[in-house]
């Protein structure tokens, strides 16, 4: 099948790039690059459609990915796919995919567990480079909770580079729901604990024990965690900084604790 204009199928794409609402409805988002597309496969994500520029010669991975999944194939004209992807060339190929569902039992709870919770992020680019951090540290899963920005908008797909589809990522309405859980894993017998990060946290993260089962909690990018989760965790820790920054930013912040644990625990 081939889409040469603007028609029904096309503005339906175009419009799970920037309208949430849409996206959320279809239960379905858009991924472009070799490595998310690669990763989505390799994970068993529902892949629906697969969209290619008409004319153009494929790549070995490309036309090797299109053989392998026999899903539905579009041709659609290059300036429509650029338009698409919001690039001046169109890619060589674009996904859609079906959304995971937003379950808390998708993470798996083990001893060693270590599961991340940004709370009310809003920035897509840092839900993306948190989701990637705790990918590369061996986090079980990441619970996006709150009023937060989405997982599987394009800045947020694109700044995981490809972690979203390696690792759970539950969205949460509020913290009530992540503590319940909480509670039925610590019923089941593993014995995690709760630990925020925060600059007037009472340790220095170093200084403090995350070799145990944890859920590390980290807040807003404005205003920290809200008095519901400073309520609910077991502690709280900060990184020490130095020079004329204030903070860090919560991505950068959530990277550094990640390693901690990664270190501690090697």
């Amino acid at each position: 099948m081939q889409i040469t204009t603007r028609n029904a199928r096309f503005q339906q794409w175009q419009s799970l790039l920037d309208n949430r609402t849409k996206r959320t409805r279809a239960g379905q988002f858009l991924v472009q690059g070799v490595r998310p597309i690669t990763l989505a496969a390799r994970h068993d994500w529902p892949i629906r459609t697969l969209i290619h520029p008409i004319g153009r010669p494929l790549s070995q991975w490309a036309t090797g990915l299109l053989d392998e999944l026999r899903v539905e194939r579009i041709a659609m004209a290059p300036e429509l796919l650029a338009e698409l992807t919001g690039k001046d060339e169109p890619a060589e190929l674009v996904a859609v995919v079906t959304q995971a569902p937003d379950k808390l039992d998708r993470i798996a709870v083990r001893p060693d567990f270590l599961g991340v919770v940004f709370d009310r992020p809003t920035s897509p680019g840092n839900v993306g480079t948190v989701i990637r951090s705790a990918d590369a540290f061996g986090a079980a899963g990441v619970i996006v909770a709150g009023h937060a920005a989405d997982p599987y908008d394009p800045k947020a797909v694109r700044a995981s580079t490809g972690s979203l589809f390696a690792l759970p990522v539950v969205r949460v309405p509020a913290p009530s729901m992540v503590i319940d859980w909480l509670a039925d894993v610590r019923a089941a017998g593993v014995s995690v604990r709760l630990v925020g990060t925060d600059e007037t946290g009472r340790y220095d993260v170093a200084d403090h024990d995350l070799t145990g089962p944890t859920l590390l909690v980290v807040g807003n990018e404005t205003s920290g965690m809200s008095a519901a989760w400073r309520e609910a965790c077991d502690v709280v820790v900060r990184i020490p900084i130095g020079g004329a920054a204030s903070s860090l930013n919560a991505a950068s912040a959530a990277s550094v604790v990640l390693y901690e644990v990664a270190r501690q625990r090697a």
